[in-house]
């Protein structure tokens, strides 16, 4: 999550302080994701720095809790910018889950369906979590609805991947041992093609 841009949508509103900026900031994320306030203040200095926000006054703001900020029309344009850039999703981003089954074929004695089994059961529970904490929402709290639906899909996303690879790893050929190479450089080259 960009906090940089984040501020940068808040200020789009009209001048506001540093605590008002926090505070915004967890009721407009579903306040599940506290922002420190000195983080903040760290932003607004590196945004007034490099002339995206400035002080209400004109002046030096240094970050200071006194101090109200305004966006620029730099600082407009880099906002423009970042919300109508896609989300980078190529090459895969290193994930933790994935790492681990790939890690585990690799590891004599791991006992592969057992280990995907244990991570879906994890999953199902926390959708079935998510999913009564969705029930329990207003219509009102919309913000934290649309977290917890793209929690949900995601988790789902990751549920289907263990099945499939569930499944892969059962039509794996018996010749798979532990001493041959997991892949070629090639591999990365094909996947990083998908870019282009």
């Amino acid at each position: 999550m960009s906090i940089r841009h984040t501020l940068l949508a808040l200020l789009s509103e009209g001048p506001k302080y540093g605590l008002q900026l926090r505070q915004e900031f967890e009721a407009r994320t579903g306040e599940v994701w506290p922002l420190n306030v000195g983080q903040v203040y760290t932003t607004l200095q590196r945004l007034e720095r490099d002339g995206l926000v400035e002080s209400e006054d004109g002046g030096s703001g240094g970050g200071k809790p006194q101090n109200a900020f305004v966006i620029t029309p730099a600082g407009a344009d880099e906002l423009t910018k970042w919300l109508l850039t896609p989300p980078d999703v190529v090459p895969p981003p290193r994930d933790e889950l994935v790492m681990k089954v790939l890690v585990a074929m690799r590891v004599p004695g791991v006992d592969l369906p057992q280990l995907l089994q244990t991570h879906r059961r994890h999953l199902v529970q926390a959708m079935q979590e998510y999913t009564r904490l969705k029930a329990d929402l207003t219509d009102a709290e919309v913000e934290l609805a649309l977290v917890v639906d793209s929690e949900l899909f995601r988790i789902e996303g990751i549920i289907r991947w263990l099945d499939i690879a569930d499944a892969r790893l059962a039509r794996r050929p018996a010749t798979a041992t532990a001493d041959r190479p997991a892949s070629t450089p090639r591999a990365g080259r094909r996947i990083a093609g998908i870019r282009r």
